[in-house]
């Protein structure tokens, strides 16, 4: 009997009664299947969990990296922190206090006339809190020319404290009228104290808390 026709001649339903040649053999494929099935599913995993350690210890070496740049620029920043804060500080001089304001708007007004301008209107309007500050914007109208204008404006900017001027236009006078209109919006801003600051972050968690 050939080998082909002892295979046809094996009963799958009486393993025990095969060669011992093909038990052997079928007992070691199959043990070869189960081994290579152990090994590709716990591989997977094994491989699996290295690219997760992997990806894993990419990012502990990154922040290691910048916390390690953030050490040894420390000082560096620590200056540059004590920079912003004399500027900032010499910046927060410049803004008035409320006590300051009436003069400050004495101040402008005296710019003006000196200047050679004919004030036809000065109104400060309500102050805009911001943050550390309030705005006070002034509508100003005024009565002069070119030359006029512009040393009111450098006027301004020269003061101790910080003016700006915004929305500006200049037109004709109506007519019989010599000279030139200038209206705009002067800005001048002072700084919130403690009470004030602490108001408006109150009205502010008021208002997110409807």
């Amino acid at each position: 009997m050939n080998l082909v026709q002892e295979l046809k001649a094996l009963d799958i339903n009486n393993i025990g009664s095969w060669p011992i040649l093909f038990k052997a053999v079928s007992i070691g494929f199959i043990s070869v299947v189960v081994l290579a099935l152990g090994i590709h599913f716990d591989t997977t995993k094994q491989y699996n969990a290295l690219d997760s350690a992997e990806k894993k210890e990419l990012e502990l070496k990154n922040t290691f990296e910048e916390k390690q740049k953030k050490a040894v620029n420390l000082n560096a920043y620590r200056r540059q922190k004590e920079d912003m804060q004399k500027i900032f500080g010499e910046m927060l001089r410049q803004l008035p206090s409320k006590t300051e304001v009436a003069a400050l708007l004495v101040d402008i007004s005296q710019v003006g006339l000196a200047s050679g301008l004919e004030f036809e209107l000065f109104k400060p309007l309500n102050e805009n809190p911001v943050e550390f500050y309030a705005e006070l914007p002034i509508q100003i109208r005024v009565v002069g020319n070119y030359h006029e204008f512009g040393n009111f404006v450098s006027g301004v900017a020269a003061l101790p404290r910080i003016v700006t001027i915004h929305d500006f236009s200049i037109a004709r006078q109506g007519k019989g009228k010599e000279g030139l209109v200038m209206e705009a919006t002067a800005k001048t801003y002072r700084y919130l104290d403690e009470d004030e600051i602490a108001q408006g972050a109150n009205k502010k968690r008021k208002k997110g808390g409807k």
